[in-house]
């Protein structure tokens, strides 16, 4: 038991050596500098810059590791001065959307004329051949079973008009 008693004389020793001031000095030293700085001064908050957004607008454009694309003017179609859009006509309804957004769908026939079915501007719509689709002045020129061509007329750059050609083929369901 001997062994015992010493080893808690010994542990109780230890205990009584935590509670010496003189280990706690610097601790103390630091408590008094911060209790000697003047209350209510507060540091300001650093300002930071506002984040400023980039726009890559440079997604259009030729790309710097392909060698530029040469147009070759003289082989442009060049505008006919009798050619040119009836601007005082009335415009039919499916002169508002895109030509693209058109497909053929099938054809109806009566006794004297045949319709073609095209589906697109939120519908399928029945057109008859002088009807006008798309919104460069194409009229429809012909329609048969399989398609209906239409002709346009785009401006060509220059002041004049082109006459261009476009047909809308029955998309057949798969």
């Amino acid at each position: 038991m001997s062994f015992s008693r010493s080893l808690l004389v010994v542990g109780l020793l230890a205990l009584a050596g935590c509670g010496s001031s003189s280990d706690f000095a610097d601790l103390r030293s630091y408590m008094d500098e911060v209790r000697a700085k003047p209350k209510g001064a507060i540091e300001p908050l650093p300002t930071f810059q506002p984040y400023e957004s980039f726009t890559y607008r440079a997604a259009s454009l030729r790309s710097p590791f392909q060698p530029p694309v040469k147009i070759d003017v003289v082989a442009r179609q060049k505008g006919s001065a009798e050619i040119k859009p009836d601007e005082s006509r009335v415009k039919q309804f499916l002169e508002g959307f895109n030509i693209e957004t058109f497909e053929m769908v099938g054809t109806l026939r009566n006794d004297r004329e045949l319709f073609a079915l095209v589906n697109g501007a939120g519908g399928v719509h029945r057109v008859k051949v002088g009807d006008y689709l798309g919104r460069n002045h194409g009229k429809i020129i012909l329609i048969d079973e399989s398609k209906v061509d239409v002709m346009e007329i785009v401006p060509d750059g220059e002041g004049g008009w082109l006459e261009r050609p476009r047909s809308l083929t029955l998309k057949e369901r798969s």
